[in-house]
């Protein structure tokens, strides 16, 4: 294929000098006007219930109407606590021998932040 002087000098000008591509593909983190609008990053939750069993914390976690469950090492948290973590590793049908009880889906997660 050959690309004539006009369209490489084309092509590098709209690579180079279109700031607003360039911008696209840089993510930019939550601001808190957009997390007070609402919408939490998928990371995030709101504790409903939590259990300590052999080294592991587990929370189920609301997040936009939406429930699920993250297991973190043992963390000190309560109902209500807004919780940020690190997922690792998602499982599905996962069981706990310790519990007694098997969730349809279980996050296990590298580290949990509870933010103020």
């Amino acid at each position: 294929m050959k690309i004539s002087f006009l369209s490489f000098t084309i092509l590098l000008g709209c690579l180079f000098i279109n700031p607003v591509n360039v911008m696209a593909l840089h993510h930019e983190p939550q601001t808190e006007q957009e997390q007070q609008g609402g919408k939490m990053p998928s990371n995030e939750g709101i504790v409903v219930s939590f259990m300590d069993a052999a080294g592991y914390t587990y929370m189920e976690l609301e997040n936009s109407g939406h429930r699920f469950w993250i297991a973190a090492p043992t963390t000190k948290v309560n109902k209500g606590d807004h919780i940020r973590f690190v997922e690792s590793m998602v499982m599905t049908n996962f069981t706990s021998k310790t519990l007694n009880r098997t969730f349809s889906t279980l996050i296990f997660v590298t580290s949990t932040e509870v933010k103020k």
